[in-house]
């Protein structure tokens, strides 16, 4: 059984779900791939206390401060190979951000690989079920490109601005299917 609630954000509502004990689920209104990874219904509870944590957490990072994704109980649900990207993520620090490239670099040294494919990674960091928490907003192409977040370029942009990310090497792509 899995649950939900909302929460207004500066970028949007944002819907929250558990499994009763661990966030499983955070999606912005309309985003790609939103509530994916939840097999079954979805049950409307308020009250959960995962929820008031996860608020919190939301409350301190919309406010300004850095709050960690380890202070969450996540349960994000995926492939093995996600669950490798997603714990990346999770790594890049508050207001910085990193590469396609870099993560599929730290991926294949982590599992005695030569390489591994860039666009393997953006479906991984694409698919991510809990956006902002586990913080798939902070990847960029290689070009500085601000392509690839489900959530979209708009959101992507105001999150990176909120940690203070110097936007003046980073660009909005012209063209492209991850828009």
């Amino acid at each position: 059984m899995y649950y939900s609630t909302v929460y207004p954000s500066p970028v949007g509502m944002l819907t929250l779900a558990c499994d009763g004990e661990n966030l499983v689920g955070l999606w912005l209104e309309g985003q790609k791939y939103f509530g994916s990874t939840i097999r079954g219904e979805m049950t409307e509870r308020n009250e959960i206390p995962v929820f008031a944590v996860a608020k919190e957490w939301l409350d301190r990072y919309f406010a300004g401060e850095k709050p960690a994704a380890s202070e969450l109980p996540l349960r994000p649900m995926g492939s093995a190979f996600r669950q490798d990207v997603w714990q990346v993520l999770r790594g890049i620090p508050y207001g910085t951000v990193t590469t396609y490239g870099e993560i599929a670099k730290r991926i294949a040294a982590k599992n005695n690989r030569e390489s591994m494919s860039g666009q393997a990674v953006g479906g991984a960091v694409g698919h991510n079920p809990i956006s902002i928490i586990i913080p798939c907003h902070r990847v960029v192409g290689a070009n500085g490109s601000l392509t690839g977040f489900a959530g979209g370029i708009g959101a992507k942009i105001k999150l990176l601005a909120l940690e203070g990310v110097d936007m003046s090497r980073l660009c909005v792509p012209k063209k492209g299917t991850a828009l």
